[in-house]
C-alpha cells in the first residue's frame, strides 16, 4: 500500500468513494467542484494503482484543522488503511504548525485508538457554521467530536 497526495486524475474516484459513504449518511457528500477546490487537502491510499482509501486534512484556522472525508473501500477495511491515512494527515498538520486536529465521526473508537479525545461540538464554531450547516442532519447531529493536540 502506498499513501500519496491526491492528483487531479484522482478526483472522480475520490468523489465516488466519498459519496458512497454519503449515500449511507455516514459523511457529507462532496461535489466535483468542491473536490477540485480542495484537492490539496487530500491523501489517497492505493494498491496496484487502485485507490483503496481517501482522507483529507482541512485547515480551518491558524491552530485548528479537521480530518474529513475518511473513506476506505469496503473490501479493504480492517487492513489499517484508515489509520495510515489519518496518521499521514496528522504528520502534515505538524509540518504546517497546526496544534489541534479534530474529527466528527460515527466511529469514535477508531479515533480514540489514534489518540483523539472526546470534545463538545459546540467548541468547534468554525466547523458548525462551515460544513455542518449544509448537512441534512443539522442541527440534530449524531456524530461524535474528537480532537488531538499535536
Amino acid at each position: 500500500m502506498k499513501i500519496r497526495k491526491a492528483a487531479i486524475t484522482d478526483v472522480r474516484e475520490i468523489q465516488k468513494l466519498v459519496n458512497e459513504f454519503a449515500r449511507k449518511e455516514q459523511m457529507i457528500p462532496r461535489s466535483i467542484n468542491e473536490l477540485y477546490e480542495n484537492l490539496r487537502d487530500f491523501f489517497v491510499a492505493e494498491e496496484a494503482e487502485v485507490i483503496t482509501g481517501v482522507c483529507a486534512l482541512h485547515v480551518l484556522w491558524d491552530d485548528l484543522a479537521e480530518i474529513r472525508s475518511l473513506a476506505v473501500h469496503k473490501e479493504s477495511q480492517g487492513e489499517g488503511i484508515g489509520s495510515h491515512l489519518v496518521k499521514r494527515c496528522l504528520a502534515d498538520a505538524k509540518k504546517l504548525g497546526i496544534s489541534r486536529v479534530f474529527a466528527l465521526t460515527y466511529r469514535p473508537t477508531f479515533f480514540r485508538q489514534l489518540g483523539f479525545t472526546d470534545i463538545d461540538k459546540a467548541s468547534l464554531p468554525q466547523k458548525i457554521w462551515g460544513d455542518c450547516i449544509r448537512c441534512p442532519k443539522f442541527p440534530e447531529c449524531d456524530e461524535h467530536a474528537l480532537i488531538i493536540n499535536l
